[in-house]
Parts: C-alpha cells; structure tokens; sequence
C-alpha cells in the first residue's frame, strides 16, 4: 500500500502521475515512483522520502509519454528505500507493476521464482507479481495476467504496463480499493477519488475480482473468468476545492472547523419531525428482525473502535440488547459466537479497513445481519452490509480522523434511537428530549471549534511533558481513550487513557509532580466518584485539566485548568466533549514542530491486516 494513479491518452503522463500521488499524500507514506512507457521502453523513477524527491528526480530528466502508472508506498514488506519502492520490473524491464495490499504466499513464489532463474531487485511482496507474469507470458499480456493474478494469495489493487502491448494499462481490485476514471479519448486509474477529480467526475468502482483493460478510448470490464461485464458510471458530486486545504495550514485543523456542518449534514433528513422519530431509510430492519436480535457486536479499528464504545452504552442503554465491542484485528481469530440472532455492525471511515472487511465478511458467512457506518459511498464496506449509514462528512483527508469519529457517534446514536422505537425500549418522551438534544449538536459544536484559542492556551501546559493521562468513567472513559489517541498520534507524546476507578490499582504510582491529567467530569450519575479520583492524583500534585459541562462550579476547586462544553443530553456529551481534545493534541503538536496531517509511521486507510 499506499496510494495508486495510472493515466493512458493523449497528454504527457508524468505531470498527471505526480500530480494524482500529491492529491494521495493524505493516505500516508514512505517513498514514491513513476513508471512511464517513452516509446522505445518503459523508465521507471523512484525514490525514498517525500514526493518531492521523485518530482527532483522526474524534473532533471523529463519522461516523454502518454501512458505511466505511479505509486506512494507505505512498507509492509522491506524497508523504506529506492529499491522497495514502486514501480517493480520483472527480470526483461519489460512489465512494471504497481501494488497495494499484501500478497500472502509471496515467498514461496519468491523462492520458486529464483530456482527458475529470477533475479530480484527488492524485498517487497509486489515484485513477485513482474515475475510471475514474465514467468507465465504466452504472448497475451490480459490471459497471462490472469493467470498470474490466480497464483496470487491475499489482497491487491494492483496496475500494470507492459511493452508487450503499448496501448494498454490492466488493473485488478482484491480486497483493497482501485477507481477508474472515465475521460475523452483518455482513461485514468487511482486508489481513491480525490486523485482523478481535477480531470473526470467519471469513475467505474471495482469490485472484488473484477480486471479492467484500459486504452486511451476504451474500458473493458471482465470478471475473474475472463467474461465481460457492464458496470454502473459513478458520477462523483462533492467539490475538488472539498480536497484541498482552502486557506488553512493543515487539513487537521480544517476539517475539525467543518464538523458543525458535517454533523449537520449527517443529520439532515433524518429526524421526522411530524412524528418525532429517526428516519433511516437505508436501514431496512423490521421490528420483527430487531425482536429476534439476542446480541449485536459492533467491530471496527483505532478512532472506529472508540466510536464503537460509546455505541456499546448508548445502544445497551436504549435499545437492551448485550452489546459486545472488538477491535476488528482480534475479532476473526477468536472464533466469536455468531448465528443468525446476531447483529454486526461494523464502522470504518474509508470502507476498506482491511480487518474490518475480514469481520463483516466472518459475520455474513456465518449467518448475522450486518449494518455498517462508514463515511465512503461504493466502498467495500458500503457494498458488502446488509444495512449501511453514511456520515456525510465529505473528504477527510487528515491521517488524525476527526469529523469521521463526530459523524460515527451521530450516525450511532441515530441508529440506537432508531432500533429502540422498533422494539418499543424507549419512551416518546425520552425519545424527543434525544432527537431535540441531537438537534442542536451541530450549533454546539460550532461553539467548540470556534474557542480555539482556549485549547491553544491549555496545550502550552502540555507540550513539554513526554507523558500524559486522560481519566474518565463511564461515557467520559470512551472519550478518553480518544483523546489519549490523538494526542500520542499527532504530538508522539506518551498519553495512556484510565477508567479513573482504576488509577488505584496501579497506575496511580505513575503519577508525578506537574504531569497532565485530563480529566472529563461530564456524567452527572458518576461525577462524584470520578471527582473522587481527581482528587486523589491532584493530592500527588498533578496538573488536572479538567473537561466539565457549561455552569459546574465544583471542578474550579481542584483544576488547574478548566473547559466547558455546552450542555446536552448526558448520552451524548461525548461528540462534544472530544472537540477540546482534538485541538488540544493539534496546536500540542503544532508546538512541537511536528508534520499534523502525516504523523509518522502512520497510514490514513489501513488496507492491509
């Protein structure tokens, strides 16, 4: 993984390649290459490092040539460095070939490859596939790609140029995400959308085992067999300008600012207001189907995951349905209880999170329902649910995720709403005080994100320290392993989330003259408990910065610093409660000098397990 572009038509391919992998950057990486057929051959140019590298390397020598593949790799197998990065030859220069995902039997292939003769240049996975097409060629450049696409064992979106046949490129999509893009008289292949806007609004979505053959006024579709089929134009709606950084100095901080209005367009046409109920078209469970549930386990990874937490009190509290939460790596090898009296419901941003895929999919098989919360229209995950919800929250391109947590809660609560008026567990007036409180969320939020300099001034106080801890209880515990996240993601400042009853069995001797304990005091039912445990690291002379609801005088006795969120519904403090984190971690890191949208060693869309 990470980031694929292609083009093939009638203008100079190096500028749209280069152009498409700096529209890929937000996903994360470690090195990036072009490969450019010239006319006499192919030249592939390469280099560790930050896309700048390669733009020096490509401008010193400009390739002439109207059809090249690119990529921006994140390393799973080999170091970073010119060798491991994409695009790889086979033994003849003649096929070059890009990669996302992880070929699982890469070895054995390797090793058979080198016993007939092959000489490897990397330590990558991807280069096997060059070889194995060497290997396997029998004059038709799409069969032998076939063919070696079924020796191949794991994931890949994977593109690939030959000078066998010089008017095409070939791509395939297994478990990780490829898009093509429709033109005139010219075609284009990405990973994602954002690096084919600026030329076509176009775009066929691959499906799982799907080939496509592209020429320079042709796309042909064919299953894994060989067969042509018809597919569905998409017709991308959102704005290029919603991809780019429009006047701020990191996607971070502008896509925190939009989370009044993703919030609000996550919600909007989907409270009826003439009955007072959650309207979720999309969701087709019947009351029956919710009557027969014994017991739903939400899955997901990293932010999701957190989102995931949250849902486990609000549907358990609403809805009486058990409520077991996985993070979507260890879910599958556990060999969870699943029948068809189970719900999955699964969350991820992209749609593609590989784990999260492999959970939906053990849940189909063995006979669940499964609904999904994802923030990507034609992704994997929107595709494959029984159910899905979409979190409008537009693009984000950050690798921190901010309005796609916001927008997962909302989506969760609507949903947990939604399923307790199917099976009768909450009452009309219960029910409107929620829907009226979720209302006015967008505006509160609007009011969060606007006191910036609040959070600015609470992060000086934080950013020298190489440590830090969040306690909560309840809810506020949630929102604490959140906020210890972004913190540790962006800052790379050593922060540990608590259940504050548990700082006395053991943690507790962590605790030191002046370091930071963020501390969310905003659950009525356990604020005395949880001021309780505030006030026993405060007595150990920690620095409590504490996050309270609008109007608590009782917090001001013992904090050092103090923010207020506006008050709402208890249940769902927690969209508002992480706003003042998530700007907390970003002006930390800021003031630390570090890279906010491209944190190290991080990946924005997890394609791989």
């Amino acid at each position: 993984m990470c980031g694929i572009v292609g083009y093939i038509g009638h203008q100079q391919a190096q500028e749209i390649l280069v152009n498409g992998l700096k529209k890929l950057e937000y996903r994360g990486y470690d090195s990036a290459g072009v490969a450019i057929d010239v006319g006499d051959c192919i030249v592939v140019t390469k280099s560790v490092g930050r896309l700048k590298n390669l733009e020096s390397k490509v401008s010193e020598n400009k390739l002439i040539g109207c059809r090249g593949v690119g990529h921006t790799r994140w390393a799973t197998h080999g170091r970073p460095s010119d060798e491991n990065s994409h695009p790889h030859f086979d033994c003849t220069g003649k096929i070059a070939v890009v990669h996302n995902g992880i070929i699982e039997n890469y070895a054995e292939l390797r090793a058979e490859l080198k016993a007939l003769g092959h000489e490897f240049k990397s330590e990558t996975d991807t280069e096997v596939i060059a070889h194995l097409m060497e290997e396997l060629f029998n004059g038709d450049i799409l069969e032998t790609f076939r063919l070696a696409l079924s020796r191949l064992e794991g994931s890949y979106a994977t593109a690939v140029i030959s000078e066998y046949e010089k008017d095409k490129i070939i791509v395939a999509r297994k478990d990780s995400p490829l898009v093509i893009g429709l033109g005139i008289n010219e075609n284009f292949i990405a990973s994602d959308i954002p690096a084919i806007l600026e030329y076509t609004r176009n775009a066929y979505i691959l499906d799982d085992h799907e080939i496509a053959v592209l020429t320079a006024d042709h796309v042909q579709i064919y299953d894994e067999s060989g067969i042509p089929i018809v597919k569905e134009v998409f017709e991308v709606k959102w704005d290029a300008v919603a991809a780019e950084k429009g006047g701020y100095d990191h996607f971070m901080l502008k896509e925190i600012d939009e989370q009044p209005k993703a919030l609000r367009d996550t919600l909007r046409g989907r409270i009826d207001e003439s009955q007072r109920k959650v309207r979720l078209d999309e969701v087709k469970l019947t009351a029956k189907e919710l009557q027969d549930i014994q017991k739903i386990h939400i899955v997901a990874c990293g932010t999701a995951y957190h989102a995931g937490l949250v849902g486990k009190y609000a549907i358990e509290k609403l809805v009486r349905i058990p409520v077991e939460v996985e993070v979507a790596s260890e879910f599958r090898y556990r060999d969870p209880i699943i029948n068809d009296k189970t719900l999955v419901l699964v969350i991820s941003q992209s749609g593609e999170t590989a784990d999260t895929l492999a959970a939906l999919r053990l849940g189909k098989s063995s006979g669940a329902r499964v609904a999904a919360i994802t923030n990507v229209v034609g992704s994997s995950v929107a595709r494959e649910a029984n159910d899905v919800i979409y979190t409008w929250a537009g693009p984000e391109i950050a690798v921190a995720s901010t309005k796609a947590y916001t927008t997962q809660l909302l989506a969760i609560y609507l949903l947990a709403v939604f399923m307790a008026e199917k099976r009768n567990t909450i009452s009309v007036q219960d029910r409107v005080e929620i829907l009226q409180a979720l209302q006015m969320i967008p505006e509160q939020a609007a009011q969060l994100v606007a006191a910036k300099d609040r959070a600015k001034e609470v992060a000086k106080g934080v950013v020298d320290w190489n440590s830090a801890f969040f306690i909560g209880r309840g809810m506020d515990y949630t929102v604490a392993l959140e906020g210890a996240l972004k913190l540790k993601e962006i800052s790379y400042i050593h922060a540990e989330a608590y259940a504050a009853g548990e700082l006395k069995h053991g943690t507790i001797a962590l605790i030191e003259d002046g370091i930071p304990v963020i501390s969310l005091l905003t659950q009525p039912d356990v604020y005395e408990k949880t001021m309780s445990n505030v006030i026993e690291v405060k007595a150990r002379d920690a620095k409590i910065i504490a996050v309270v609801n609008e109007g608590d005088m009782k917090a001001a006795d013992v904090a050092d610093e103090m923010i207020t969120i506006p008050k709402t519904h208890p249940l769902l403090t927690p969209i508002l409660s992480v706003i003042p984190l998530q700007l907390l971690a970003y002006y930390a890191s800021i003031l630390r000098g570090n890279d906010v949208d491209k944190p190290r060693n991080l990946a924005k869309s997890v394609t791989v397990e």
